[in-house]
């Protein structure tokens, strides 16, 4: 089975191929012949995964699945949340963690969570939304060259470490986007 995900970014769309494996033939947006941005207008991670599907398979007419997650730091009111890839009003990764570190400075409460919401569209233009949450808690500093985004100050809930202190399999086996893909997965085996 060939369904397109939605996404430019090489570091996802390999997380997404490690934890995938050979059950679904998966097509980047190269692939199909995409190179534009995909419009992310909404303010919620569920409307702006939709949105991101509905707009490659309006185009192509392929099945197709895109996902939207952020970090939601509960002393931060669940934000940076929808706004997680430009949170400091540029896209560096960098500059978002230093933002994120300097805003819950002296907290308390580091508690947070990635959220992961996918949405696959499949050849009828069916929609169904698959959702994945990994708790946990931010570093007092960054930490870590693995993994992309806020690898470096998340520290998922049962470890010590970063993200981007583990390892990728480690982080492929309990992440938000696996968790999400997970019923994804099983949704197709399911229905096809």
């Amino acid at each position: 089975m060939k369904v397109c995900f939605t996404t430019n970014n090489s570091h996802k769309l390999q997380e997404v191929k490690e934890i995938v494996g050979d059950s679904i033939e998966l097509l980047s947006l190269s692939d199909i012949g995409f190179t534009g941005e995909i419009p992310e207008t909404h303010e919620t991670l569920e409307e702006n995964s939709l949105e991101k599907a509905q707009y490659i398979f309006n185009r192509f007419n392929i099945p197709v699945f895109s996902d939207d997650s952020g970090l939601e730091v509960k002393s931060l009111g669940m934000k940076p949340g929808v706004h997680t890839a430009h949170y400091s009003g540029s896209r560096d990764a960098v500059d978002n963690m230093t933002k994120v570190l300097s805003e819950i400075q002296g907290e308390n409460d580091r508690t947070a969570q990635f959220r992961a919401v996918m949405t696959y569209i499949d050849g009828s233009g069916n929609a169904q939304q698959f959702e994945g949450i990994v708790e946990g808690s931010i570093a007092l500093k960054m930490s870590g060259a693995e993994g992309f985004g806020y690898d470096p100050i998340f520290i998922p809930e049962g470890h010590s470490k970063t993200f981007a202190d583990l390892s990728s399999e480690i982080k492929n086996q309990i992440s938000h986007r696996k968790r999400a893909l997970s019923k994804l997965v099983g949704y197709l085996q399911n229905n096809s």
